[in-house]
Order: structure tokens, then sequence, then C-alpha cells
């Protein structure tokens, strides 16, 4: 009887749900003392466990619906324990049924999951392995999210009948130090659970596809007619009308370029620029955001090194950026279309082939990109030209779907999220973080054009009930000093990348709005997030844990005791650089290894410190000196200004370190005062301090030490 109504279910589940159960075969050949752990989306989890599980398997669950009246026909079933992850002796008996040789199924988490992404992972299930010496089967449910019987109702479009995949992985075993016990033991084994689960998730999450093959599964989820897209022009677009727009343009625009070719975007952060970038890869073009802010030279030199001969603009934002000059520039090298002209040029017939393209996206893409596959090239970003000449950074679309997988594991966004994306999208970190994660997330992007509008923005924050924002910590900073407490009410995340995030800004946030700010840690190469801090792994004044999916390596460095150079390889590291030397040949990482050339220290937890770049560290009488170091000394002694630490060569040291500030009176002795009362070296303490009017910046924020070292150059040649 209990078979043919298993029997009967499974039949059932499989019509009205499509089940899908991959990895069969790793539960067929686990060990036989097995914890089976599940990510826990729905009520439906456990019948679909015990209805497409080939063995019969008992189940651990909490005491208190162990004791349900409804739970007591159940139970004649199937083998269930009553858990408390706050009863020893609860545990102890699960222990011993699984080292008696039984599988076991546990939710680590302790509860349906409330964000639609995992929960805090609790420390006894890992416990629980380790005691018993068992195997851990990781089981990923991904779909029953959607359902009636999630929590999740009013943060997601809810289904009836979605689609259910059932994802089993390799099993895992815990290795642990003979001399590791007690509660050092139990915590390590509750950490490495919860790597296991968050590895889990993003090893089974779809990120091996193309863009537009993530857009059209949004759309499926979380509605056609869900609002996606807005911008100043305050024109909400929801899914269909994002898609049907970006064929029409594609088709337009494909007219005038050719397959594969690299296409310059100059425009600011509108639904137009992301129209365009969706439109060209809807053809099979590669887009190449232009940074415009960093001048003719670069931008010309940027044409060059991508190889671009054809640029889309807009006559309007020409004009209001007052960007007539570079224009005039750009157009002696590639050819400028404008949006104006397309827009006029457009014909009904365009018009209703779109629009059916729109209705039949999956079929218009097969006619359109059969070609592309996920790891060809789907983005061009320039790196930032803060230590030389901008390079080629070609970004695959496997590149970012993964990325935004692994951040997507570490942060759970939902519909009701409204991202302000104010960061500029030829930035890898407006890009990815502003655009990309919550298109594909189902959240509403309202996009910005300038982050440097420090009054307007908070105002925007509040009008449009705002709860994620990105940003660097010389805009936060901004923000907080001009906005109004209550701006910021509805705000969920601050996530902070790109620079350090100063102390002061951090506990500025902090007492003013109550919001604590996520550092991150990325780089154009990495499509462009490493590490992140989470509300529930998170440490002040790191940059948070590495994601899943990514390997690391420690290279020492001579005079570097803490630490070494970072070097990071993961299916989100570039697929090469485009140098300007080498014009149309891909230069990519050695063995899909990139070297960051960021001096990190790794803590115990798993925390990065980030100890500065490589190339800003000197050498000031055989020492490695950090300027990073030395420029929070600069700002721990004096709160007010902006202060840059550079190095100038020193016939008798090697390297003398140099101070550049905003403040218009420096004193040395006061820094070497402070130094000294702070137990920090005299080699950190800058030989000279010279004041300027402004810290040369980037479009994203950065200093751009570049240009600082050479106005310093200038100012010691002129004295």
């Amino acid at each position: 009887m209990k078979y043919l109504l298993i029997g009967l279910l499974r039949w059932l589940l499989k019509k009205l749900y499509h089940v899908e159960v991959s990895g069969l075969e790793h539960f067929q050949n686990v060990n036989p003392r097995t914890l089976i752990v599940a990510n826990h989306t729905s009520f439906l989890d456990a019948v679909l466990l015990s209805v497409f599980l080939p063995d019969d398997v008992g189940y651990a669950i909490h005491s208190s619906y162990y004791h349900k009246v409804w739970m007591r026909p159940v139970k004649s079933w199937i083998r269930l324990f009553a858990v408390d992850h706050n009863d020893p002796m609860a545990m102890k008996s699960l222990i011993r049924h699984v080292k008696q040789g039984n599988k076991v199924v546990i939710f680590p988490e302790g509860r349906i999951t409330a964000t639609g992404a995992l929960m805090k992972i609790y420390a006894g299930p890992g416990m629980v392995a380790d005691k018993a010496d068992a195997d851990i089967l990781p089981i990923r449910i991904d779909g029953a999210q959607y359902t009636p019987f999630s929590h999740m109702r009013g943060k997601f479009h809810m289904r009836w009948f979605p689609h259910i995949k059932m994802s089993i992985l390799p099993p895992h075993h815990f290795d642990f130090p003979e001399d590791m016990k007690g509660r050092q033991r139990r915590i390590k084994a509750g950490k490495k659970l919860a790597q296991i689960m968050t590895d889990m998730v993003f090893e089974t999450t779809p990120y091996k596809r193309r863009i537009w093959d993530s857009l059209l599964e949004a759309k499926q989820i979380h509605g056609r007619d869900a609002v996606v897209l807005e911008d100043i022009e305050r024109k909400p677009l929801s899914y269909h009308h994002v898609i049907f727009r970006s064929f029409l343009l594609g088709d337009v625009l494909q007219k005038s370029t050719q397959e594969q070719e690299h296409i310059g975007i100059l425009l600011p952060n509108t639904s137009a620029c992301i129209l365009t970038l969706l439109g060209l890869q809807s053809r099979g073009r590669i887009p190449a955001m232009l940074n415009y802010t960093m001048g003719e030279a670069a931008v010309v030199g940027s044409l060059e090194t991508a190889n671009i001969e054809t640029i889309v603009t807009a006559r309007r934002f020409i004009e209001q950026a007052g960007l007539e000059k570079l224009a005039s520039a750009l157009s002696q090298h590639a050819k400028i279309i404008y949006l104006e002209d397309v827009k006029a040029s457009i014909t009904i017939k365009q018009s209703i082939t779109a629009w059916f393209a729109a209705s039949f996206p999956s079929y218009a893409l097969k006619c359109r990109i059969q070609g592309v596959t996920s790891t060809d090239p789907a983005l061009i970003l320039f790196t930032s030209g803060s230590e030389g000449v901008p390079k080629g950074v070609l970004l695959s679309h496997e590149n970012l779907l993964a990325n935004v997988a692994q951040i997507s594991t570490r942060l759970a966004m939902t519909e009701r999220d409204v991202c302000l994306s104010t960061l500029p999208v030829f930035h890898s970190f407006g890009m990815t973080g502003g655009v990309l994660l919550p298109l594909l997330s189902g959240m509403r992007i309202f996009l910005y054009t300038s982050p440097l509008h420090y009054r307007v923005i908070p105002e925007i924050a509040y009008d449009i009930n705002a709860t994620v924002l990105f940003g660097t910590n010389v805009f936060l900073a901004a923000y907080a000093k001009h906005a109004d407490p209550y701006d910021f009410y509805n705000m969920r995340y601050v996530v902070a990348g790109a620079e350090k995030l100063q102390d002061e800004t951090r506990d500025l946030w902090m007492k003013k709005f109550g919001l604590r700010i996520l550092e991150g840690y990325g780089a154009t190469e990495t499509s462009p997030v490493l590490s992140v801090n989470t509300p529930m792994h998170y440490k002040a004044g790191t940059v948070g844990m590495l994601l899943p999916g990514i390997q690391h390596r420690l290279e020492p460095i001579q005079g570097i005791e803490k630490g070494g150079r970072l070097w990071v390889k993961g299916a989100n590291i570039m697929m090469g650089y485009l140098l300007h030397d080498a014009q149309g040949k891909l230069e990519p990482p050695h063995d899909g290894w990139y070297d960051t050339g960021d001096i990190v220290h790794i803590d115990d937890d798993g925390f990065l410190h980030i100890q500065g770049r490589m190339k800003r560290f000197a050498k000031v009488a055989g020492e490695m000196v950090s300027l990073t170091a030395v420029e929070e000394m600069a700002r721990h002694c004096w709160s007010e200004g902006m202060h840059v630490a550079l190095a100038m060569n020193d016939a008798r040291k090697g390297e003398q370190l140099v101070l550049m500030s905003t403040l218009p009176e420096m004193n040395r002795k006061t820094l070497l005062h402070y130094a000294q009362a702070n137990g920090i070296h005299e080699l950190q303490v800058p030989r000279q301090c010279v004041s300027v009017a402004n810290i040369p910046l980037l479009g994203s924020g950065k200093v751009d030490y570049t240009a600082a070292q050479a106005l310093l150059t200038s100012m010691l040649a002129d004295t």
C-alpha cells in the first residue's frame, strides 16, 4: 500500500510540476551512513524527497512539527526524529541512528526560507555528520519556492504548478584533525556545512548559458508584466517591454553592423542604454561600454584597443553632458549612430516583427543568435586606468552570469526590492550589481544618470522606496552628508566596493540611518565581485568572504609577513585582455588564474583583509610600506580633507613617501606624534606633505593615482 501511494504521488507530481531529478547516481553510490542535507523551500520538500529518492530514508524534523496532530499518520509511514538544535539528547538519538548505517534527511536551515535564498545554517547537522562519521549528501530543491506552499507570497510571483528541479550533488566527508575537539570542532563542522550548502546552490544554478536565456527565464518566473526598468524619464518598462524594445533596436542596428563586431556604447545610466546593450546582444554583436569620463585620449585609445568602428550614442546626451568635442574626436575614428536617428527610421513592419518576436522570444532567439554560446564574448569593459593605460576586458556570458549566481547565494533579492542604480554601467560594479543582478532577479531597477548628484540621489531613494544601493566610499559618504535621516528609511542593502570603505563613512551610515554598509571587493577582470560581507557573515574592516566557486592562492611577498599576493580562479574570471599594443589579440589569464595584484590576508574565519595593491606598496629603507596604511593613518590623524599617499624615488632610501592632501595646512610633526602614540613605525610617516585644491578622481569615484602621481611630479618639479 505504501509503495502504491508513493508511485501515485510520483506520477501526480511529475504531471503537475514536471519534476526533474538529476544526480541520482550520487545517491545510489553513497555510504549507508549518510546525512542528506537539503535547502528548505516549501512544505512540499519532504514529499518530493520521499517520493523521488529511490530508498527509504528517515527525517529529522523540528520538535514543534513532530508533535502536531496531523503528523500522526505520517509517523506510521516514515521514520521521524524530533530534533531541537538546542536539545543534546535529541541529537544523540539521531547520531546513533545514522551511525547504525541509515540515511536521514535534515534541513540545516531549521525552517522554510522567507527570503528565497539560504537562511541561517545551524551547526547541529554538521556535528551529527561528524560524530556519526557519515557522508553528507547535498540536495538542492529549486522551484517549490514559487508555489503557494512556500513562505514567499508577496515576495515572488506565485504559481500553482512551476517547474521543480531536484539536484543531487556528490557526497562530502568531514576530515578534521584528531586534536580538534569540543566547541572548536562543532563550530568548524557548522562552517563547513554552511560552505557545502552555499556551494550547492551556486553549482546547481544554470549560469552556463547566454544572458538572453537568463532574461527569458526571469520573465517566465516573475511574469511578463512585472516592471523591471525605469529611469529619470519615469516610464516604467516590464519584462515584455524590455524584450520587445531590445529586439526592435537590435533589428534596426544589425543593418549597419556586422555579426561579432565590437560596438561602442556611449550612453549614461538610462533605459535606452540597457535596451541598446541587450539589442546588440540579441543580434550577436558585442557591446563595448565606453567610459566618457576618462578624457578624449583614453576614449580614442579604447576604440583602437578593441577595434571599435561603430559607436551608438544620443545627441541629447552629448549636448547635456557637454561632450561635443569628444564626439567630434570619436567621429574621426568610428561611425557614430544616434538613437534619435534610429528611432526615426523604424518602420511599421519592423515594429510588428519585433512584437511577434517578443511574443515568442525563445523561438526568436533561435533565429537571431543560434550560433552564440555561453562561452562567447558578451561584453567589453575597460579598466579604470587608475594605474596605467586602460585595457579592454572581454567578459563572456558565462563570466557575468556566474558572478550574478555567486552574489545571489549570499545576498537574497526578491521582487519587492528596488535597486537604485547610480554607478555608471561602464563600470563593472555598476553593470553587474546595478543592472544584471536585479534584472535577472526580478527586482525593479531605477537608473540614475550620475552618482555625483549628492543631494538628489537621497531624495530619489526616498521617492522610489529604494531597498538596494551600490556605491563607492566617496559617493556613500557624500550621500550620507546631504541626506535627511529618513531618506533611506526603506533600504535593506547598502553595498560598497571599488575602493576601501572608511570607518567614518561606515559609522556615519550607522548613526544617521541605522544601516550597516556591506563592504565587498572585486575587479573588472572578475566580473567583478570576489567577496562581500553579508547580514549573515559580517566583519567590519574586512571585505567579506570569498564567493562560492572561487579558488584562491596567496603568493608570498618578501618584506610582507602577513598575507600575500592574491590569485583567483573561477567561472567569473574574464576571457582575457584586449591590449592596445596587440590589437585584435586576446591575452587570456595564465591557466585560468588571475593575478589581482592585491596583498591580502585571510583570517581564520575566512574573511579577507585587503592590505593594499602591490603597486601601492613602497620600499623604504629596505622595508615594504603600504601606501594604503599611510592614507589610513593620515585620515585618523586629520579627519577633515582627503589624503593620498604617493611614492617618489629617493637616491638614499630607494623611495620616499609623500602625502598629498586637500587640507591647506599640514604639519609632519603632528603626523609623527600620532604614529608614535599609536605604535606605528616611523617609516610609515611621509617625508613630505603637499596641499592641493582637489585630488584627481575617476568617474567611478576612485582616486586617479596616475593623475595624482603626475600632479605631484609637476608640483615638485616647479619647486
